[in-house]
C-alpha cells in the first residue's frame, strides 16, 4: 500500500473517532427527561354536558315524557299526575316523587321553562346542603367500603384510589375479603395498575385482623388513607352483618375513630337498593354512599330516593368503565343531566 493512502486512512479515521466521542459526551452531559407529573384526575362532575351523556338513559327516560306532558300547555290534573309517574318510573321514589310534585305546582309556572326550573329547584332541595367531601380527620384516614356481591365495590375501591393517588395522597389497601379469592386477586390487580400497595390476609382469615394489618401498615408507612375492602353480602345474612360489625368495632379501635364508611349500592337495581341499604345503616354507621352503574341504566333517580329515605349523602357516582369515572356527587350537575333544557 502507498505510504500516502495509508497516511490518508490513518488520519481519516482518527477524524472519525474523535467525532463520535466528542458526539458521545455531549451526549452524556444532557440532563435526564424530567418526569412526566401525574395529573389529576378530570372532574366529570363539573363537564355538564358530558355527564348528560353518562346519564342519558335516564335523562331520555324523564326528558320524553317531561317533554309530552309540556307539549300539552296545560298545568291541570293530568300533567301534574302524569309528571309524578314519569318521577317515579325514573326511580325517584313514591315518597320523594309525590314532594317534589306538590313544590312544582306550588309554585305556579305559567309556561314549560317555569316548570323545569322549579322540578330542578325542588330536586336540589330534597339533596339539600349536605356535606358530600371525603373526610380527612388524621393520618392515615380511615376507609371502610361495604356492599353486596355484584355492586361494582372493589373496582370502586381501584377507582378511589386512583383518585386520591391523583390528588397526592399516598394510599394502602387492605383486602378483608377473605372468603373469595377472586375478590383479593381483582383487589390485587387494581393496586398495581394504580401503584398502590395492598395488605391481604391467608384464604378464610379473619377479616377484621386483615382490617388492623392494612391499617397498621398504613400507619407505619406514613400513608394519607387506608380503604379497607370487605367481603360482599345479602342484607339477610346476620351472622355476615354481625361480622362487618366487628371489622369496624377494630377499625375503630385502632384509628380511634372510622372517617368514611361507604357503602356501594348499584344503580341498576333502582328501589331495591333503599332495602340494602338500610340493613347496612343497622349493622354499621354508614357516612356515604357510592352509587355505581349510572351509566347503564334508566334509574338514575335513585340517588333522590337514597338521600330522601336515608338522609345520608351520595358522596360518589360511576359514570362508566374508565378509572376516572369514579367522580364526587354534586347534585347542581347532576340534575342538571337529568332535567335540564338542551
Amino acid at each position: 500500500m502507498e505510504p500516502v493512502l495509508l497516511i490518508l486512512i490513518v488520519v481519516t479515521s482518527a477524524a472519525l473517532l474523535v467525532a463520535v466521542t466528542a458526539l458521545y459526551l455531549r451526549r452524556s452531559r444532557r440532563a435526564p427527561p424530567r418526569p412526566v407529573p401525574v395529573a389529576p384526575a378530570p372532574e366529570v362532575a363539573a363537564a355538564p354536558t358530558r355527564l348528560r351523556g353518562r346519564l342519558s338513559q335516564t335523562r331520555s327516560l324523564i326528558g320524553d315524557r317531561l317533554g309530552a306532558l309540556l307539549g300539552r300547555n296545560r298545568f291541570d290534573a293530568d300533567f301534574w299526575d302524569g309528571l309524578e309517574e314519569t318521577l317515579i318510573a325514573a326511580d325517584v321514589g313514591v315518597a320523594a316523587s309525590t314532594e317534589v310534585v306538590e313544590s312544582v305546582r306550588a309554585s305556579g309556572p305559567n309556561d314549560a321553562a317555569e316548570a323545569v326550573a322549579g322540578l330542578q329547584s325542588a330536586l336540589l332541595d330534597v339533596f339539600g346542603d349536605r356535606d358530600r367531601t371525603l373526610a380527612h380527620g388524621h393520618r392515615p384516614s380511615t376507609y371502610l367500603v361495604v356492599g353486596v356481591n355484584g355492586t361494582g365495590k372493589t373496582t370502586s375501591i381501584g377507582k378511589l384510589a386512583a383518585r386520591l393517588g391523583s390528588e397526592g395522597h399516598e394510599v394502602v389497601l387492605g383486602s378483608a375479603d377473605t372468603f373469595r379469592a377472586a375478590a383479593d386477586q381483582q383487589l390485587k390487580v387494581w393496586a398495581d395498575r394504580v401503584g398502590v400497595e395492598v395488605v391481604s390476609g391467608d384464604p378464610g382469615s379473619d377479616p377484621a385482623s386483615v382490617a388492623f394489618e392494612a391499617y397498621k401498615v398504613a400507619r407505619e408507612r406514613g400513608a394519607d388513607v387506608v380503604i379497607v375492602d370487605t367481603a360482599g353480602r345479602l342484607q339477610t345474612k346476620v351472622n355476615l352483618m354481625e361480622e362487618l360489625g366487628k371489622v369496624a368495632r377494630v377499625l375503630s379501635r385502632e384509628a380511634g375513630e372510622i372517617d368514611e364508611v361507604l357503602l356501594v349500592i348499584d344503580g341498576t337495581t333502582g328501589q331495591n337498593a333503599l332495602a340494602q341499604a338500610r340493613s347496612f345503616t343497622e349493622a354499621v354507621a354508614v357516612s356515604g354512599i357510592v352509587l355505581t352503574k349510572l351509566d347503564g341504566t334508566a334509574k338514575g333517580g335513585v340517588a333522590v330516593a337514597v338521600e330522601r329515605e336515608l338522609d345520608i349523602p351520595v358522596k360518589l357516582i360511576g359514570v362508566g368503565e374508565g378509572v376516572d369515572d369514579l367522580i364526587p356527587f354534586d347534585p347542581v350537575p347532576f340534575v342538571d343531566a337529568l332535567v335540564g333544557a338542551e
